[in-house]
Parts: structure tokens; sequence; C-alpha cells
């Protein structure tokens, strides 16, 4: 016990414990520090009450303070179990990470405001967290005579307007938590802020970075952030998602503003956007994408490589090339057939794709039901299928990440209970 004791952390910087492994008396990791619940006082002192822990699932659960025996680098150590039961923040409560990181306060003594880049918290002596200290950067526009952009320690009685509203705090501290997030934990961290907020952390982040979040998303809350985003960027990042995402999307805004940002997208985007939209959702036309990797059959199988190798292209889609004749935009020439990634890698470079086509699978039409693409995914365990049109040119594809997306609930992204059966039936079969 006494070794324990010795290596415990006094005092605890929340922006370096966010990640932190959370371990029960045991030994076993039960999740990671995602942010630190503090509620600040008008008057007195500012409490620290709990920890905000994910859980496996991407489940977000609370931590009283008073259950965490220890905080060790890297390692935060509870007296029992969890509690599994969703976090719901209530409106005295303030997020750090979430919230305070990047405020500007104001110093009292007068020299100017100043902005929060960490929070410390230390355990006094009757077991209770306290804020005690907060780390802050002088303002690059500060007064003569003292150091700009200079960082010190300051006490939190010693700043104005750390209660203040969120349109105080910047967005650099709360970004960097989310640089190495794939696109649906990213969702989730977006979805978990209020409105006004998320708004402002999407304005620092790039088009093809947001568009990749905005995918994840439940509809509910990507029709708000788009919504909430000035005309001209929700197009952009419009622009940048995949069209069938971007098609589902666009349906869920009101009539007028869909109008409007179709208006301000790329023409050639929009036209695959309104394109999709003509399609019933449940139908392969309305799951398809109008960007598989569409290539000629003269082309070779290092094109076919390189073209699967590229970032953008989804894993699901970057397993199939599908080969046409010109022009290789949806709809194409008249479709060939398929070659698999997998055949690819077992041939020579510069081995003509025409020569090694799969043709056994009959593709399906635009209007064909999601039962029928699941059964045909399912059956020959594929990760994607041609959509044609009558005269036998290429639509699109429909992928299994897509099909999937459909058969789950609509709010499967906030529960963590497996889907019924009887949901996954219901869709297949609309």
């Amino acid at each position: 016990m006494e070794s324990t004791r010795t290596r415990t952390v006094s005092r605890v910087f929340v922006a370096r414990l966010v990640g932190t492994t959370v371990f029960d008396p045991l030994g076993d990791p039960v999740g990671k520090v995602h942010d630190v619940i503090v509620l600040i006082q008008i008057r007195g002192e500012t409490r620290a009450v709990g920890l905000v822990i994910e859980v496996p699932g991407r489940r977000r659960v609370f931590l009283p303070l008073s259950r965490v025996t220890a905080i060790e680098p890297g390692a935060v150590i509870t007296t029992g179990l969890v509690n599994i039961r969703r976090f719901e923040q209530r409106h005295v409560e303030t997020l750090v990470v979430g919230e305070l990181l990047d405020r500007v306060v104001t110093m009292r003594d007068g020299t100017g405001s100043v902005t929060v880049r960490d929070v410390a918290i230390e355990r006094d002596r009757g077991m209770d967290w306290k804020v005690t200290r907060l780390f802050v950067q002088r303002s690059a526009s500060g007064p003569l005579g003292l150091r700009r952009g200079e960082t010190f320690m300051v006490r939190p009685e010693e700043v104005t307007g750390l209660a203040g509203s969120t349109d105080q705090q910047g967005a650099t501290a709360l970004l960097a938590t989310m640089e190495d997030l794939k696109p649906a934990d990213l969702a989730d961290v977006l979805s978990d802020l209020p409105l006004s907020r998320q708004i402002e952390v999407a304005a620092e982040l790039s088009d093809e970075r947001l568009a990749d979040a905005v995918e994840e998303l439940s509809t509910d809350d990507a029709v708000a952030l788009l919504s909430g985003l000035d005309a001209s960027r929700a197009a952009d990042v419009l622009d940048a998602m995949q069209p069938d995402d971007a098609a589902d999307l666009v349906s869920d805004l009101p009539q007028p503003k869909a109008t409007e940002l179709l208006e301000l997208m790329q023409p050639e985007e929009a036209e695959d956007v309104r394109r999709l939209m003509r399609y019933d959702e449940y139908t392969a036309g309305g799951l398809m994408t109008t960007e598989p990797i569409i290539l000629p059959p003269e082309a070779n199988v290092a094109t076919f490589l390189a073209q699967a190798r590229k970032a953008e292209v989804q894993p699901a889609l970057g397993a199939i090339a599908f080969v046409c004749r010109p022009p290789l935009e949806s709809p194409t020439g008249q479709f060939l057939g398929m070659v698999h990634f997998q055949r690819a890698l077992r041939e020579r470079p510069q081995r003509l794709l025409g020569s090694i086509l799969d043709k056994a699978l009959d593709p399906v039409n635009a209007d064909d039901s999601i039962g029928t693409v699941t059964r045909l995914l399912a059956t020959y365990n594929l990760t994607a299928l041609p959509v044609l049109d009558q005269a036998g040119r290429l639509l699109g594809a429909v992928s299994v990440d897509d099909v999937l997306d459909h058969l789950m609930p609509d709010d499967w992204r906030e529960a963590d209970e497996a889907v019924t059966d009887e949901m996954i039936e219901r869709n297949a079969n609309a």
C-alpha cells in the first residue's frame, strides 16, 4: 500500500489525463478517460466531481471521483464496478476538455485576458478533488511590458469568466484530442457537444475530415450540424461526402435548404446527388454510390492496385474494380465485369483487367430491394455489387457498409444493445 501511495500523483492535469486507462481493483482495464466533470461555483472553490470514461462499445459513462483510489502515470484505479449507464450531462456540470480548455478568461489584476490551456485538479485532506490551478497563456495583444504569448499558472480565483458561455472557448485544445480519431469516433465526440460547440469545432476541420465525420453522425445530428453551417461551407462538405451519403442527408433537410445547397454544390457532384435522390431509400439505386473504382478493360493490374490504395477509397469499394467501356463516369458505357482485389494480387502488374474478369455474377438493377442486395452480398461473400440500368450501363455500386447502415435501427449509433432480429428482418424486407 505504501508503494502505491508514493506513486500516486498529487496534482493531475486534465489534458494529460485524457486517454488514460481506467482499471478495476483486480487490474483489469474497464475503459479510458474521456473528460473530467467540474462544478464551477460563483463563490467558493471549483470542485471536480467525476470522470467521463469511454467503455467498450464507445459508451460514455460517469465515474464519481469518490470511487477513484489513485491516479498514477498511465493508470486510474477505481474501487469497484463501473456503472454502465450512459453519461448525461446536467446543466450544473462543466466538461473540462469539452467546455473549458481554450476558454478566454480575464485576469483580476487588470493585466488583460488569458486563454486556458490546461486545468489541474488535486485531492484535499477531506478526499475531495478541487480545481487548484489553471495553466494559461497570455493573449498576443496583451499590455505593453508583459510578454505576449507567455504561459504561466494561476489560481481559479485569480480570473473571471471561467463560468462564462462556451462562446469564450476556442477549439485548439479540443481539436488536439480529436487529431487521431477515426471518423466514427470523431462523430461520437461531436455528438456529445452542444450544437454551438459542434459548429465551432467544425469550422476548424477540413472539408474532407468534417465530411467523413458527418457521414457517421445520426440523421438528426447531421441535419442539425449541416443546417448550422454557413451555406457555402455546408455545400463544400456535401461535395466531399460520398454521393450516396450526401443524397441521404440532403433528402432529410428542409426543402428550401436542400435546394439552396444543391445550387451551391459543384455541378457534377450535385447531379450525382439529384440522381440518387430519385430512387427509393431501400432500393439498390438508393443505396449505391456513383464513385466506385471504374476502369477500362485495357487498364492493367498495377493501375487497379494504385486506385485501391487511395486514402479516399472506402475499404469495401477498394476490394473490387468495375470494368466498363468508356465513358467511365456513371452511367458508364457497357459493363463488362468485375476484378477482385485478391485475384489482382495473384497476377503480374502488367496483366490487363479485361483478361481476368469475373462475369459469373448477375448484377442488380436500381429498383431491386435491399433484401435482394443483402442476399446476393451474403451468398457470394462480396463487399460490393454493381448496379446496372436496362441498357447494361454501370450506374454505381452498393457496398456492404451501406447495406448495414440501412439494416440497423435509426439510433444504432446511440444504442449499445444488440440489434434485434425483428428490426433487421423488417428493414431487409422493406
